[in-house]
């Protein structure tokens, strides 16, 4: 037979069980602004019926309920939305990161602009063409000299300034992997937590959220693949477990319960003919020394506790090649590629900034090269001196104007023909002169320059100064509008599977709203319950007669 306080008992745990709801519905109203927070939903389940099965069972005329109970505490997710995020996050990453590069380097050779290199060869080429037409004209060899001495600046400029944003993208390496491998040992220590609570029967809701803003984080940077370990003791089947972090394309993992593996950036050096030498090693805090990125040094799985205190020697237990993560997006692969990289088998490094310092070298020395042949066929002002090298490079590409006196410009094909400007007209053409290994240049007193580079480095294969850098600027337009357009795309794609997250996930304050009433309701009916069961037992115990008296 029941017990006479059962209803009590069944009342008292629909109380318990609203209230949970209730406490619930408040704590999604103070996060409805909190990024990254989860709702959360009372799972609630009616508790075994009267009577139990059982030989010894009493009999009763049905199987009467004996209320409610809160099995778990929820978090409404989709791990198949957050997977998706995840993949478009990563191509995010690199294409934001190419972008800002790209946008640097626009930034720096500022075409077209009156300021840029492509004026400053105009005006040196409209300078010697204003000798041409009078050559013994001392301002118009002066202001030539100045002209000059602008398009060794506008070389050397842009060199300079490649060099230095190249140097701060090898600092943001640096600088995003220290990044990366914090937010690895916070992971750790979030799964460390969440392996104490989840046997206890609990879902620490808000450590998965933290967790998972993490995996948000770290996905921005490396590609990644995660999967779960379930927790032992008495976790509950919806329990998450523990998460496992490999990169994506590698056998390489990254956290695995409470350990962790940390990464160190790693390069190699390049010689003064800008070939790939030695082994890998880290980057130097050094911004001004150039090392080819290579990839990433791991170290073992440690305790996370001991992660901080790896030492450099340390990281050479595994690698991860710039190869392996190639396809796979990501910041960091994507600054790899704008600094300069090895991929396993090239000499020279590749990437967005060597090349295109490769090129600005090449068009310098070829331009100077064939310069300084040409001028040295000619005659200096009112001499038979004949011209020496107008310009000068040196191995690290800067040029000089090597000529200090005007007097000094070979203008003349002839000796001591001071109104003879023939020279400077040929050297004006250089303009529109195809730059090859063999070229001829007719000086027109019977006299040819075949044109000679002593490094392939120095031949332009045919193509002018001009038509040069025109391709030049073309391919790091196309390079920078081709990054802008993958940012957005990628951006609209990754808003649209936020969207879609957030409205599986997100708090709604309607909906919220809307339960607090339900659970008050509830809640209320519980305790008018309570007092409907009192009344009734209090009739039975002080309101019968005593038999007897």
């Amino acid at each position: 037979m029941r017990s006479t306080f059962m209803g009590l008992e069944t009342s008292k745990r629909g109380l318990y069980t609203q209230q949970s709801g209730l406490y619930t519905t408040g704590h999604n109203i103070s996060n409805a602004n909190t990024i990254g927070y989860s709702r959360q939903r009372v799972n609630m389940q009616a508790t075994l019926g009267y009577p139990g099965a059982g030989l010894n069972a009493p009999m009763t005329q049905g199987h009467i309920g004996t209320g409610v109970e809160a099995g778990s505490i929820q978090r409404i997710r989709d791990q198949f939305v957050d997977r998706q995020f995840r993949q478009e996050n990563t191509k995010l990453g690199y294409w934001a990161a190419k972008t800002e590069a790209m946008g640097q380097m626009e930034d720096v050779l500022n075409e077209p602009s009156e300021y840029g290199l492509k004026q400053a060869f105009n005006d040196f080429y409209k300078s010697m063409q204003d000798i041409s037409t009078g050559s013994e004209n001392a301002s118009a060899r002066k202001v030539a000299l100045e002209r000059a001495a602008h398009l060794a600046d506008s070389f050397n400029y842009i060199n300079s300034q490649l060099k230095e944003v190249q140097g701060n993208l090898k600092n943001e390496l640096r600088v995003e992997t220290d990044a990366i491998n914090s937010i690895l040992r916070q992971i750790a220590e979030i799964n460390e937590q969440i392996q104490k609570v989840e046997p206890n029967g609990y879902l620490p809701n808000d450590l998965y959220d933290a967790r998972d803003n993490l995996i948000d984080q770290l996905s921005e940077y490396v590609p990644i693949e995660i999967s779960y370990t379930k927790s032992g003791g008495n976790a509950l089947g919806i329990a998450e477990g523990s998460v496992v972090i490999k990169l994506k394309g590698t056998d390489s993992t990254l956290v695995e319960g409470n350990k962790v593996a940390q990464l160190q950036a790693q390069g190699k050096k390049v010689d003064a003919d800008g070939n790939i030498i030695g082994g890998a090693s880290a980057l130097t805090d050094d911004l001004t020394e150039f090392q080819a990125f290579t990839g990433f040094g791991v170290s073992d799985l440690v305790n996370v506790k001991d992660a901080k205190n790896l030492q450099p020697n340390q990281f050479g237990a595994k690698a991860i090649d710039v190869a392996q993560l190639k396809s796979a997006g990501g910041k960091m692969i994507s600054l790899a590629h704008s600094y300069g990289y090895q991929d396993g088998t090239n000499t020279v490094p590749k990437g967005e900034y060597p090349s295109t310092l490769q090129d600005i070298s090449k068009l310098a020395k070829a331009f100077v090269s064939a310069f300084n042949q040409i001028h040295k066929e000619g005659y200096q002002l009112n001499s038979n001196t004949k011209g020496e090298d107008f310009f000068a490079i040196d191995a690290e590409g800067k040029v000089t104007v090597k000529i200090t006196d005007p007097s000094q410009i070979a203008a003349s094909t002839a000796p001591g023909e001071e109104g003879n400007g023939k020279l400077a007209i040929i050297l004006s053409n250089l303009q529109t002169t195809s730059l090859s290994n063999g070229k001829e240049i007719d000086l027109g007193n019977g006299t040819k320059v075949t044109l000679t580079f002593t490094k392939d480095l120095d031949d332009l294969e045919g193509a002018t100064t001009q038509s040069f850098y025109q391709g030049l600027i073309g391919k790091i337009g196309v390079n920078a509008r081709e990054a802008e357009n993958s940012t957005v795309s990628s951006a609209t794609n990754q808003l649209s599977i936020s969207n879609r997250r957030a409205s599986v996930s997100s708090v709604s304050l309607d909906e919220e709203m809307t339960n607090m009433i339900m659970f008050q309701q509830a809640y209320n009916a519980s305790a008018r319950m309570v007092t409907v069961v009192d009344e009734t037992l209090d009739k039975i115990i002080n309101g019968m007669g005593r038999v007897g008296i």
